[in-house]
């Protein structure tokens, strides 16, 4: 039974609804609105169920009138028929009131509400029709429908011809792989031995291998002359002529092998041995004219300050980029009109040329296009799943859409999807990391932010990035080092640091210095080190806290426990998933696992999961930006940062039209 059902106009207009007594109607339109926030608005069209508590909706899209028809039911209860209830009803619906469609007089319908009795009867039928589907008796199958009906004593005859070929067949396999043995020990002996040696071994060989091969065609022609039984006598006979042929041969061989002269042996030279044992010498390392002391860069100076020897300039920016990054980060590169009108007029939307205008469109003429469409996606790194409920959206926004007779269907499916992918990646909420770190400054507490993710996308490298960033816009920055378990991990932080710190030393901010690392060493609880971190902050009045962890595979419970437990005690104000622009449907298993893992290993109520991502090596992609959508399609969190390039400038703001320029290219 039906709990709810809405007609709602695209503005957000309810021209007709049906309520359930037994339905409070607040909860039923908070659904609604969720699933207009979450779904509809968020181009997710391919989804078949939204479940909101325990309410599950489903929605049909009337592209000719911007309708909507929502039907809201008991997750609990199994309704086969709403699909084609909803097909019902917005036909129906559709018929009764066209007229008053086209002209948008929606007062009207509001005013007549005399559709409640067709609403009804509809709803009866579909339900009478679900129960007469469950009331017909399944029966069996009978012989004539089954397989076995099909075989025939005939077909199960095994005859003679066959067995004929088969044993053909294995004989051309033996002989082949008889070659093929001979052939290599024809290598072996050649390398070994002389070449007198070689051509009086070769001939012999070849004789048996001629007679083999006339002992085994008089078998098969024979067998193909007379009964099975006597073939199988032929077969014997021609082996035990062949076994007295080739003991003859070996014979003959080994008496001229005797009888030849001995070739003289040839002594050795024996290495002469050490006279006395001599230790193991140390490995002497080439460093460059350098010595290992000052490549050692875990000891700290006596000043904490930097030196000179840590400072490495290949890695640091232009010195006329140092000051360049106050305020908000610039966004990507956007391409050029011209480059994009070129691109439009071919690639994958020059299979839309075919379909023409004034013409509604179908699933007939949107199924092939769109099946290449998702080709097309999948080459672009997208996760194949998430390429099929994108296609999905888009064939649901276009289908029933009448073109105008001048209205070119290449510029239709162009708009149509790139506004879907450009919706997609805005945000939902607005992400001022700036402002929040003033806000939080406000109130004496520092602005803290956890960066996790799998090994090796570069969570220490982009941390580094953003704190170079908060620099720049005056901010004193705390650096946790949680990372207990990698070698090298905090050696690592501790030389950004002395990098930060030589970029902007503290004669330019009034004596203070701007980054500093705090590390307990290895093989600790990374929460408790980030609870001391976040109060060593308070203390020395640091406004932000960075705190970097360990990276984990999304399968490593023990190491997903942990990283829930340090979001559970610290409760950071951001939680970032850093992640490669390189993978495809990697990225989704990573954070589904990811956001999985944290809300089921936190004791809150309300555990946090990622609140936004990080994506990195941006610049090695080209265009294949995929894993943007992916990322953003599954968690629905806006990707804050991205990284360009391997200096501490290279980080920008994602431009949702530049990845869908390079998406659609």
């Amino acid at each position: 039974m039906l709990d709810f059902f809405a007609v709602i106009t695209k503005g957000g207009l309810v021209l007709w609804y049906f309520q359930d007594v037994a339905q409070q109607l607040k909860t039923s339109i908070d659904a609604i609105n969720a699933l207009i926030r979450n779904v509809v608005l968020q181009e997710r069209g391919g989804m078949d169920i939204y479940t909101h508590g325990n309410l599950a909706l489903k929605q049909q899209l009337d592209n000719e009138f911007d309708l909507l028809f929502v039907a809201v039911y008991q997750n609990i209860l199994q309704l086969s028929y709403v699909d084609k209830f909803l097909s019902d009803v917005q036909r129906e619906f559709r018929e009764r009131y066209r007229d008053d469609l086209k002209e948008g007089l929606y007062y009207k319908i509001i005013a007549s509400g005399d559709f409640q009795e067709h609403y009804k009867r509809i709803l009866h039928i579909a339900e009478a029709q679900t129960q007469l589907v469950k009331a017909e008796v399944k029966k069996p199958r009978s012989f004539h429908e089954s397989a076995k009906s099909t075989k025939t004593v005939s077909s199960m005859i095994v005859r003679g011809g066959d067995r004929e070929q088969q044993r053909q067949q294995q004989a051309a396999a033996k002989k082949a792989a008889k070659k093929e043995g001979k052939a290599k020990r024809r290598d072996i002996e050649c390398n070994n031995n002389s070449k007198e040696t070689r051509v009086e071994e070769l001939e012999p060989e070849e004789e048996e291998e001629e007679e083999e091969e006339v002992a085994e065609t008089n078998v098969l022609v024979n067998g193909s002359e007379v009964e099975p039984s006597s073939a199988i006598e032929a077969e014997k006979k021609a082996e035990d002529e062949l076994d007295e042929e080739t003991m003859r041969r070996n014979r003959e061989k080994l008496f001229n092998k005797r009888a030849g002269p001995k070739t003289p042996k040839v002594d050795k030279a024996k290495s002469p041995k050490a006279k006395g044992k001599k230790g193991k010498e140390a490995t002497v390392w080439d460093l460059c004219g350098q010595d290992s002391k000052s490549l050692d860069y875990s000891s700290k100076s006596g000043s904490g300050n930097a030196t000179q020897s840590s400072v490495r300039p290949d890695f640091l920016p232009h010195q006329t980029q140092i000051g360049t990054l106050s305020g908000n980060l610039r966004d990507m590169d956007i391409p050029n009109e011209e480059a994009q009108k070129k691109s439009s007029q071919g690639g994958v939307f020059s299979m839309f040329r075919g379909l023409v205008g004034g013409k509604t469109l179908t699933d007939a003429d949107l199924d092939p296009v769109l099946e290449k469409l998702k080709d097309h996606l999948i080459g672009k790194n997208v996760a194949a799943e998430i390429a099929g409920k994108l296609c999905q959206s888009v064939g649901k926004k276009l289908e029933g859409k009448v073109l105008g007779t001048f209205e070119g269907i290449t510029t239709t499916v162009r708009n149509t999807l790139t506004e879907s992918l450009v919706q997609l990646l805005t945000p939902k909420r607005r992400l001022d990391i700036l402002r929040d770190v003033v806000e939080a400054k406000k109130t004496d507490r520092p602005y803290t932010m956890a960066f996790c993710g799998v090994n090796g996308v570069g969570k220490s490298t982009n941390l580094a990035k953003i704190t170079f960033w908060l620099v720049e816009n005056d901010f004193r920055v705390l650096i946790a080092a949680c990372d207990t378990f990698r070698a090298g991990a905090v050696e690592q932080l501790r030389t950004h640091m002395h990098h930060l710190n030589a970029l902007h030393p503290p004669e330019k901010h009034n004596g203070q210095v701007m980054v500093q690392l705090f590390e307990q060493g290895y093989g600790k609880d990374a929460a408790e080190i980030a609870r001391h971190a976040i109060d060593f902050s308070r203390k020395n009045s640091f406004d932000v806290v960075l705190i970097d962890t360990a990276g984990r595979m999304q399968d490593n419970e023990p190491l997903m426990r942990a990283l829930a437990k340090l979001i559970l005690v610290n409760e950071p104000d951001l939680t970032l998933f850093v992640g490669e622009a390189l993978v495809g449907n990697e990225a989704v298993d990573q954070l589904v696992k990811f956001n999985r893992a944290l809300a089921n290993h936190s004791t809150s109520n309300n555990p946090q999961i990622i609140d936004g991502i990080l994506l990195t090596k941006f610049d090695t992609i080209d265009d294949k930006v995929g894993a943007a959508i992916s990322m953003t399609y599954i968690t629905g969190q806006p990707i804050v940062f991205v990284g360009t390039g391997q200096t501490y400038t290279d980080l920008r703001k994602l431009d949702a039209k530049a990845v869908v320029h390079a998406l659609m290219k």
